[in-house]
C-alpha cells in the first residue's frame, strides 16, 4: 500500500475510476461491490474486505489491510462463514504474492500460527 495514504478516501477516488451506478436489477453482489468501493478505506468491515478481495477489487489497496485483522482474529468472518476473510486472502493468484513478498511473509506467520 502507498505511503501516506489518505484513508479518508474511497477505493474510486484512489484508482482514480468511479464505476457508474449499478443498475436497478443488479445483482446484490454488484451492488454491494459498488458500495464498497465508495466507502472510505480506513475502517472497511471484514464483509467488505472480504467480497472485495474475493472478487480482485481494489487488492493494491484492500489487501494490505487484511493482515490487521487476521493478525487479532484470523477467522474473522464476514457474511458467509467463519473464516471467510482469510479464504479469500488465501486463494488470490500466486502474482499478488510475488508482487507483494512482504505481505505474504506476513500473512505466512498468521496461518502458521494457527492450530487448529
Amino acid at each position: 500500500m502507498p505511503r501516506a495514504l489518505n484513508c479518508d478516501r474511497s477505493f474510486e477516488e484512489l484508482e482514480h475510476d468511479r464505476w457508474p451506478t449499478p443498475p436497478a436489477d443488479a445483482t446484490c453482489l454488484v451492488a454491494t461491490a459498488h458500495a464498497s468501493r465508495r466507502r472510505p478505506i480506513g475502517k472497511p468491515s471484514v464483509e467488505d474486505m472480504r467480497l472485495l478481495i474475493g472478487q480482485d477489487i481494489g487488492l493494491r489497496y484492500v489487501l494490505p489491510l487484511a493482515p490487521k485483522v487476521l493478525r487479532d482474529d484470523p477467522m474473522a468472518a464476514g457474511d458467509m462463514y467463519e473464516g471467510d476473510l482469510l479464504s479469500a486472502v488465501l486463494t488470490r493468484t500466486r502474482a499478488i504474492w510475488t508482487d507483494t513478498p512482504e505481505l505474504g511473509r506476513e500473512l505466512r506467520t498468521i496461518v502458521l500460527a494457527l492450530t487448529d
